[in-house]
């Protein structure tokens, strides 16, 4: 997840303030050498290292961002040698970003580190947590187009959530209209003064969703989704076109639904769970939207197709 911020150091400006967490005015935010290694033979690297400057103020301050997928708490002992290794380092504040995708493990790295023993503490590090429950879920298409960098973390912290499939439908609808706005390479515009392209976007989040259902239906909406423009060979930007021009013809409810029977079809293939006709006949035949969609979540986990009508 940390190398969504190496594609938009930015959104640390725009993402924090959405979790309560203040965040001030700055003039740029650079990436560091993560390496914190000392001379002497033990390996120690932060995930990632940004330095932000900040108007009116020298030097300004160090932020370490480091992805956990599940408590440890020998990483209590590696952050604060993180931080203290980094105010020695840099001579600047330093704070630390700890990014998660459920909420157990969030609430596990925002408790305090405290360093020392009843009758005196020496040192107190208190993380700050970016995941499920800190920020908003993005399940509109317009929202996400806004802010591309944005919804691309809140998909990721919620890649375990139950909902997964309407955020990630959000956030490829987001992207192909970021595209149709920005030009041909859909480049989106950072803080920092670069850009994104849209294609990189599409890879950061199969990277950052791992391997898994959601990972296999994100990769199934860039099928979908995803255009054949001018001067660019990628897979994704071939497929997206076709995908594209197909939904604007299927503006119909029965495209709609059709399409939505074949996510969740496909799905179940991916997985490897048999589908027996009658299952097959059900999806295919029905056009209720909000039905299929009540699949199309249960589609990433049943363990048995027949297992998509168990409340019906």
């Amino acid at each position: 997840m940390h190398r969504v911020f190496r594609a938009d150091p930015g959104l640390f400006g725009r993402l924090l303030p959405r979790a309560g967490i203040g965040f001030p005015e700055h003039t740029a935010i650079e990436p560091l050498d993560t390496d914190l290694t000392e001379i002497r033979p033990l390996e120690r690297r932060v995930d990632s290292v940004f330095r932000v400057h900040v108007a009116g103020e020298e030097g300004g301050f160090v932020l370490a961002v480091e992805s956990q997928g599940k408590p440890d708490p020998d990483k209590h002992n590696s952050w604060t040698y993180y931080l203290a290794h980094m105010y020695a380092k840099y001579r600047l504040p330093p704070f630390l970003v700890v990014v998660c995708k459920d909420k157990a493990t969030a609430s596990w790295a925002a408790e305090p580190i405290r360093v020392g023993r009843g009758f005196h503490t020496s040192m107190v590090v208190f993380p700050l947590v970016l995941g499920p429950g800190t920020l908003p879920v993005i399940t509109e298409a317009d929202e996400a187009a806004r802010d591309l960098g944005v919804a691309v973390f809140s998909a990721l912290a919620y890649a375990k959530d139950p909902g997964l499939t309407a955020i990630l439908d959000a956030l490829a609808s987001g992207v192909a209209d970021d595209a149709e706005k920005s030009g041909s390479r859909g480049n989106s515009k950072t803080d920092e003064g670069g850009t994104v392209d849209r294609v990189d976007w599409a890879e950061i989040v199969e990277i950052g969703l791992g391997e898994g259902p959601g990972r296999d239906y994100w990769r199934h909406l860039m099928a979908t989704y995803t255009p054949n423009f001018p001067g660019s060979n990628t897979i994704v930007e071939e497929s997206w076109l076709e995908g594209r021009a197909k939904g604007q013809t299927e503006g119909k409810a029965e495209g709609k639904a059709e399409g939505k029977a074949e996510d969740i079809l496909h799905i179940l293939e991916v997985r490897g769970v048999e589908i027996p006709d009658s299952v097959r006949e059900r999806v295919t035949d029905c056009t209720d939207l909000d039905v299929l969609g009540a699949w199309l979540d249960r589609s990433l986990s049943v363990a048995h197709a027949e297992e998509l009508f168990v409340e019906e």
